[in-house]
């Protein structure tokens, strides 16, 4: 049965639970959507607690998130399951499988390990963390004690309470758009009602002082238009302003779209363009190493401030206190840049 979950109330004799958007509403013996958290004696279970699908030790530019403690290594780790049923899920064998499995850990193990392999913080990644908030929860505020930072990569399909109940620990989210949020793209391919959820969850986490980072998957054929990136970009400026990172990734053929092409890179810089001319200082097209669009510039001079390949950071020009160090601007990156970020940052975790 794992553990009790915090994220619910009773409603007569069924439960709600409310740690999605879906909020479901789960009787005797039944289990969510996202398949790991059921109902037992009139109590909602977290049955993965405890439970890790994977871990491994990964650059924090991975996540990706490039404008908080540049270089650093992060101890990643996942339970199975999800709120969503993405057709093109990379992580498909452990999102999809809807079941209370893994390698038994505590939190405090967990932790432990993390310092063990010198990471600076913890990612809560590979499926969706909101399924397993209260896992990672208990994780995170011994993380926070222990003095290392707390970052989720999420499709921030959310409620208002998991808002609240994070923001005890949590420092850093990725949230991840697909198909530029298009409402008809998000129902027949990752199953979610439509992007408003999300936008809502941006807000929360803004309000709660939380450093946020945008993805936007970008799928050729079905997900790539520049209208609907146009709409869902003019919200994101409305809510989190010029400066907020604005990552355009390129899709890879996996799982059920597994017959569609990778992402034209072309189609890639139209939407970078995009961005660029509604405001945004800072835009990234990720998964094409060696582009130069995966380097920051300075907003005020234009010169390049650092340089990358993928996920490592090759050449840095900014202060301690992230001034450009051709014409003293100061970048809104939070953190330091981590004794780490010149080294390879992969390393397998074996639990």
């Amino acid at each position: 049965m794992g553990k009790e979950a915090v994220l619910y109330k009773v409603e007569g004799n069924k439960i709600r639970c409310l740690a999605c958007a879906r909020r479901c509403l789960i009787g005797e013996g039944q289990v969510g959507f996202c398949g790991v958290r059921s109902v037992y004696n009139g109590k909602l279970y977290l049955d993965v607690y405890g439970k890790v699908a994977a871990a491994h030790v990964d650059p924090i530019e991975k996540k990706p998130l490039v404008h908080f403690y540049p270089g650093s290594k992060v101890f990643s780790f996942s339970t199975f399951g999800c709120n969503w049923m993405c057709m093109y899920c990379q992580n498909f064998d452990i999102s999809q499988r809807r079941r209370a499995e893994g390698t038994e850990v505590t939190p405090e193990e967990l932790v432990e390990m993390a310092i063990a392999y010198d990471a600076e913080g913890m990612t809560y990644t590979y499926n969706e963390p909101a399924i397993f908030a209260e896992f990672a929860h208990d994780t995170g505020v011994i993380a926070r004690k222990k003095g290392l930072f707390n970052t989720m990569v999420t499709n921030g399909y959310w409620t208002p309470e998991l808002v609240d109940y994070v923001k005890d620990f949590l420092d850093a989210a990725t949230v991840d758009f697909k198909g530029n949020g298009e409402p008809k793209f998000m129902r027949r391919y990752t199953g979610a009602s439509g992007p408003e959820p999300i936008i809502e969850t941006i807000k929360g986490l803004k309000d709660e002082g939380i450093h946020v980072e945008i993805t936007d998957l970008i799928i050729p054929q079905i997900g790539d238009s520049l209208e609907a990136a146009k709409k869902l970009l003019k919200q994101l400026y409305d809510i989190l302003g010029p400066d907020v990172p604005i990552h355009f990734l390129r899709f890879h053929p996996d799982y059920k779209l597994d017959y569609l092409p990778w992402t034209p890179v072309k189609t890639l810089e139209e939407h970078y363009k995009v961005a660029k001319e509604m405001g945004f200082n800072y835009v990234y097209i990720g998964n094409v190493p060696g582009h130069p669009y995966e380097n920051t510039y300075c907003p005020n001079c234009g010169r390049m401030v650092i340089r990358r390949e993928g996920f490592r950071i090759l050449e840095w020009n900014l202060t301690e206190d992230m001034r450009c160090k051709y014409c003293g601007y100061k970048l809104p990156i939070v953190g330091k840049l981590s004794k780490h970020a010149f080294e390879d940052r992969f390393e397998s975790v074996y639990i």
